[in-house]
């Protein structure tokens, strides 16, 4: 994926390829905003706000638009975009010059029934919001059901109605009527078909068993699964029917109990591996404090455990409590790696779940979003400790470098990883 700067000054257009209603605005809060968040629901309504009186093309604007009217940074308009993009509901454009232009070309959200069975999008809605939440969604949707049996059907049909008559010939074009048009999951894969194809009984034809849907759906499942070419080869051989053809559904059921035997039970959630970049600390200083922040807001809570165990992954013990701090607790990742490295360094590199929850509750009724605020508190609450238990101690706490260090302004090169694994292996 190419990056582009984005500058106030760069321009855009709003095209609309879909017909948008206000059952589109209820799918998106209730069924797209769990997934990705608030600020990139927010931009689609702004630019949908963008279109003219037809809802057809908006007029040229600048970034500097979106800026004033959203209060957000140009940052966080395009984490948004590219959020709205990776989940189907918007495509980008760009011409490169020395002002650049960009088009925005709005597609409508999938239907509530495509939604809630889609193969990832109903998965990750599920783990995000939880059973209760999930099920009163799907109440929300679910079509009203009235008795009829004691009724009797007496709808009039089209030629019962109307007659025909003879008319002049002509020709019907109807290819340029708006029409309600959705994009798919865009899902970039390196999944081995040929293989996958291949591996299947001789006595299969493969081209009747393998059509476009299926093959979606496969990758899609391989997708949310993570589920290799050789996995999968197993899991469709059980999932054929009688006419030698695969039965969606049974291969949907059997990917989803292949992933929880190996899980635990547990369903796979989408979350962010890094801090978001609005919540990162502007660069600009290159004080080893300044160093550890950025380290703690560019790798993932497990890339921090793997150096910290020496480059072993960590147990499923150890997983299961940082999806629970990032689902549960919704801490950000940058705040659960300063959580992990405070609590690994003062409890002799133990992670006790019940002190890691009782910190990540404390940190959430605060709201702590960014690293520099969960190590200064950190910091405190050491203090805090240590003055309320002040006696003789045999073995002095070895805590992490950024304790009581103050902080000095330079310039900071943020490319240079190396000095990032450093950090990582021991705070000198």
């Amino acid at each position: 994926m190419k990056s582009y700067n984005l500058l106030p000054a760069d321009t855009y257009i709003v095209v609309n390829r879909s017909v948008l209603t206000s059952k589109d605005r209820q799918i998106l809060n209730l069924l797209y905003q769990p997934l990705i968040g608030p600020l990139p629901i927010m931009l689609y309504f702004s630019l949908w706000s963008d279109l003219d009186k037809k809802e057809l093309l908006s007029e040229e604007y600048t970034h500097h638009h979106l800026v004033a009217n959203m209060h957000l940074s140009l940052n966080e308009i395009e984490s948004a975009r590219l959020k709205l993009e990776a989940i189907g509901l918007i495509k980008t454009f760009i011409k490169s010059e020395e002002v650049n232009s960009y088009i925005y070309e709005l597609y409508s959200p999938v239907s509530a029934h495509e939604f809630f069975n889609h193969p990832i999008l109903n998965i990750v809605l599920y783990n995000n919001v939880g059973k209760k939440e999930y099920e009163r969604l799907v109440n929300y949707f679910k079509p009203i059901k009235v008795n009829t049996s004691s009724y009797q059907e007496i709808t009039c049909s089209f030629n019962e109605v109307f007659d025909t008559i003879p008319f002049t010939s002509y020709e019907v074009i109807n290819d340029d009527v708006r029409k309600y048009n959705k994009l798919k999951l865009n899902i970039n894969s390196n999944f081995d078909f040929n293989f996958l194809i291949a591996s299947m009984p001789k006595s299969v034809d493969a081209s009747k068993m393998f059509t476009k849907d299926v093959k979606e759906l496969i990758l899609n499942l391989a997708f949310l699964y993570d589920i290799d070419a050789m996995k999968m080869q197993n899991i469709i051989k059980g999932c054929l029917n009688e006419r030698a053809t695969i039965n969606k559904e049974a291969l949907r059921k059997t990917a989803r109990d292949y992933y929880q035997f190996d899980n635990g039970g547990t369903l796979p959630t989408i979350i962010d591996n890094s801090q978001p970049e609005y919540l990162r600390k502007p660069i600009g200083d290159n004080s080893k404090r300044a160093k550890m922040i950025y380290t703690f807001e560019t790798i993932s809570p497990r890339e921090l455990l793997i150096s910290k165990n020496k480059g072993v992954d960590p147990t499923r013990r150890d997983l299961k409590l940082i999806e629970d701090l990032l689902i549960d607790y919704k801490l950000k990742p940058g705040v659960v790696n300063v959580l992990i490295d405070y609590v690994l360094k003062t409890n002799d590199n133990k992670l006790n779940r019940n002190l890691v929850e009782t910190i990540a509750g404390q940190w959430q009724r605060l709201k702590i979003e960014m690293v520099e605020d969960a190590m200064a508190l950190a910091e405190k609450e050491h203090k805090k400790y240590n003055k309320k238990n002040e006696k003789p101690t045999i073995k002095e706490e070895k805590l992490p470098e950024w304790f009581d260090k103050k902080i000095e302004k330079t310039e900071v090169d943020i490319n240079k990883q190396e000095q990032m694994e450093e950090l990582l292996k021991e705070y000198r």
